[in-house]
């Protein structure tokens, strides 16, 4: 038996929320916007990322591989809620002078307050953001632009992914400027470009979280196997078969009965409860 086949027998696979629960069966939409969003490597934005697989040093001649060696990032919850283009917190050591000690350190991003206009939303809002967001916007000649071509592994947060659905979905539902048709076949020409990468499915699922997504699963499924009490399908089969035969009786009934809002009925047996004869 060779050394593979005895390496697989001992081999357990990693139980992981894609291979069992909810998560496994979240339709494949979600699951390409989470590998966009979570797996996929982003931007090199803290280093300068070097092609090839060797470099030479042109003083010593030296020749060295390259390594592309990505920076471990922090990540607070508060950065939710900022676009920060690509940047976050780092983690490392600084020395004041050679044979002084090491010490710790982190390296913040320069946050300021700004306001942002979103042209396919036509609306103002209000976000922290940082000097890289702003050139990042101007060299994509617009914040919709930016949001549209950048990825998610990019944008990061989880305000920017959200607002990117909104306007992928107002594009696809053609849902912007309802009241000037002729701002909204221009604003439409200008952006329809970008629908081309996504099916409506995928633009429906994209900019969840994973509890959002499981929770929107589960309230589809109640809604695929919602359980239809026998008698209002027996009722129902059974107006329509008098209908077919003409029956006057039949002909001013509804086949589904009306729903009646009479409350609990648990406030039909309690003697001190007020009804209309007691108030």
């Amino acid at each position: 038996m060779s050394v593979n086949k005895v390496q697989s027998l001992y081999y357990f696979p990693k139980i992981t929320r894609w291979s069992k629960g909810i998560g496994a069966e979240l339709p494949e939409a979600y699951k390409k916007f989470w590998k966009e969003w979570k797996i996929q490597e982003p931007t090199a934005v803290h280093y300068i990322k070097e092609e090839g697989k060797y470099i030479r040093n042109e003083k010593t001649g030296e020749v060295h591989p390259v390594q592309n060696v990505r920076i471990p990032l922090k990540y607070p919850k508060e950065f939710e809620q900022y676009i920060l283009g690509g940047e976050a917190v780092i983690q490392g050591f600084r020395q004041r002078e050679k044979y002084c000690r090491r010490y710790p350190h982190f390296w913040f991003p320069v946050l300021k307050k700004s306001v942002l206009y979103s042209e396919v939303l036509d609306s103002y809002m209000r976000a922290i953001i940082t000097q890289r967001t702003i050139l990042l916007i101007h060299e994509n000649y617009g914040f919709d632009h930016y949001l549209l071509k950048t990825p998610a592994c990019d944008l990061k947060s989880e305000l920017a992914v959200k607002l990117k659905r909104q306007i992928l979905i107002a594009l696809a539902d053609k849902t912007l400027y309802p009241d000037d048709k002729a701002k909204r076949d221009e604003v439409y020409a200008k952006y329809s470009q970008y629908l081309s990468s996504y099916t409506r499915e995928e633009i429906e699922w994209y900019g969840l979280t994973y509890k959002e997504a499981c929770q929107k699963w589960i309230a589809l499924k109640k809604e695929q196997n919602k359980i239809q009490p026998l008698k209002i399908q027996y009722r129902s089969e059974l107006i329509a078969k008098l209908k077919e035969n003409n029956i006057k009786e039949a002909q001013n009934i509804d086949v589904l009965p009306k729903e009646k809002d009479d409350g609990l009925w648990l406030s039909k047996w309690n003697p001190f409860s007020k009804t209309s004869k007691t108030k």
